[in-house]
């Protein structure tokens, strides 16, 4: 009985040190399941709504976005925008209606920005809607970037994200196809593989941002970052700024990177820190490599998430949290070090499409499991 209590309380007094030290507790960590009426069927977003937080916009990938109380369980989310109709059906592949971001003046203005895949030739659209009250019409639509037409329906991206600076980053996938066939993500004239840069601050389509690593030349000025598979949520670091992505891998390696201007992060030279075929050479000079890969030994589909900034866990405060849609496994990485080891946070079991933060920076799992979940100390 000694030694047990005397095991307990070694237990307690390390979980109470990993704290002060501001180190997450390995393996320590559960998702519950919160708002409990947000259960839709496909749901791939869910994004508080800036001046409002007790309400969000709920996305499904089959075109229907929601708005959703997040304070009264027994309230049922009602349909915010509807364009079901417009898309190349998204269930059983990886397209339809892929991401969101509300403009920077959006508690006054109502604009936000969408990006789904559209027919006739298949690609990808981002445009510009105007929210009136609960619901955004569909005839409001102002079409700012048509991406270039694909081959293959995999591989879309779809993440956006308004950066400190006010300009529009959106995550594009390669085009799709084994192994970048066409070669995508090392062309920067492509605007595939890439994360791109825009300035919609004028309304209309869009300006290139005087500053963006090509804007006078040697690539497509949109770009920013390129040499990546297929970015799958972007976010930025609320107190420091940094951009960063979960960035989906091929057969054998998943990644989450640090993006910065003008970088290229390898794909398809590189597959995570690894040679994607070594046969063919694998030349790493000008490459910069992830903040942290795993193998497919504990899942299959990387999904990018957020720096938590909360207060229910301080041990996490500046620690990137990401996870994994396959395995349901979520990891943390700190932002301030350039290579210490990413810790697991919790085995989740859930499909893990997007994460989601709320005002105060606690950090939430959104699955394709219909439930919402969110991460909490054991």
């Amino acid at each position: 009985m000694m030694r047990l209590r005397a095991t307990l309380l070694a237990g307690m007094l390390l979980a109470a040190a990993l704290v002060l030290t501001g180190c997450p507790m390995p393996n320590r960590y559960t998702a519950v399941q919160v708002f409990h009426n947000v259960n839709l069927d496909g749901m791939v977003g869910l994004q508080p709504i800036p001046g409002d937080p007790g309400e969000a916009l709920v996305l499904t990938q089959h075109g229907i976005i929601y708005r959703a109380n997040l304070n009264d369980a027994s309230d049922a989310p009602s349909v915010f925008l509807d364009i079901s109709g417009w898309l190349i059906p998204g269930p059983g592949t990886e397209e339809g209606l892929l991401g969101l971001a509300y403009a920077p003046d959006y508690a006054s203005s109502g604009t936000f920005y969408v990006y789904y895949t559209a027919g006739g030739p298949r690609h990808n659209r981002v445009s510009r809607f105007t929210a009136h009250g609960a619901t955004a019409d569909a005839a409001s639509e102002q079409v700012v970037i048509d991406l270039p037409e694909k081959r293959f329906p995999n591989h879309n991206g779809g993440a956006l994200a308004f950066g400190p600076d006010g300009d529009l980053y959106i995550g594009v996938g390669d085009g799709g196809g084994g192994g970048d066939p066409d070669g995508n993500g090392q062309n920067t004239n492509s605007l595939l593989g890439k994360i791109l840069r825009i300035d919609v601050s004028g309304g209309g389509t869009y300006r290139i941002p005087n500053d963006n690593p090509f804007a006078h030349g040697g690539g497509r000025g949109e770009v920013y970052a390129f040499g990546l598979r297929n970015p799958w949520r972007i976010n930025f670091d609320t107190v420091s700024g940094q951009l960063w992505a979960g960035d989906v891998g091929q057969n054998l390696w998943e990644e989450v990177d640090r993006i910065v201007a003008g970088a290229n992060y390898g794909w398809h030279v590189m597959e995570g820190n690894h040679c994607y075929q070594p046969a063919d050479g694998c030349d790493r000079s000008g490459l910069l490599p992830p903040r942290a890969e795993y193998s497919h030994d504990f899942g299959c589909s990387v999904t990018g998430g957020f720096v938590y900034r909360g207060a229910s866990m301080p041990e996490l405060d500046g620690w990137y949290v990401y996870g994994d849609y396959c395995s349901g496994r979520v990891w943390a990485v700190d932002i301030a070090s350039n290579n210490g080891a990413a810790i697991p946070l919790a085995d989740t079991h859930a499909s893990i499409t997007s994460f989601a933060q709320d005002g105060a920076g606690e950090v939430y799992l959104v699955t394709f499991n219909n439930k919402i979940l969110k991460l909490a100390r054991q």
